[in-house]
């Protein structure tokens, strides 16, 4: 792990003066510590998936948004039983790929 990179991510999370940092960046930031900190991180990337996945930019792309619901759900799977924030965000994302599947069903 590129130590620079990781210190540069910590560095914008902290500017961002933000409860959680949303949108690609948050993706970038996110994804890159929750490599060197999961419990810390985890949750926050999978909320900002789940986030992702119904944003404008990926509403018309099914496949681009089951693939981030996905993710999210390994990302908070992989969280610790004892992560108080595991089971929230892994409802959320669940609760999220359900109505996608859901929305696809009904478009056939």
């Amino acid at each position: 792990m590129d130590q620079d990179m990781v210190l540069r991510a910590r560095v914008q999370l902290l500017s961002a003066n933000q409860r959680v940092v949303r949108g690609v960046e948050g993706l970038r930031i996110y994804r890159l510590l929750t490599q060197v900190e999961p419990e810390v991180y985890g949750s926050k990337l999978a909320y900002v998936l789940v986030e992702a996945s119904a944003s404008s930019l990926v509403r018309e792309l099914p496949e681009q948004r089951l693939a981030l619901l996905d993710e999210a759900i390994a990302v908070a799977s992989a969280l610790a039983a004892a992560n108080p924030y595991r089971t929230k965000v892994l409802a959320k994302a669940f609760a999220a790929r359900r109505e996608l599947e859901g929305r696809e069903t009904q478009g056939r």
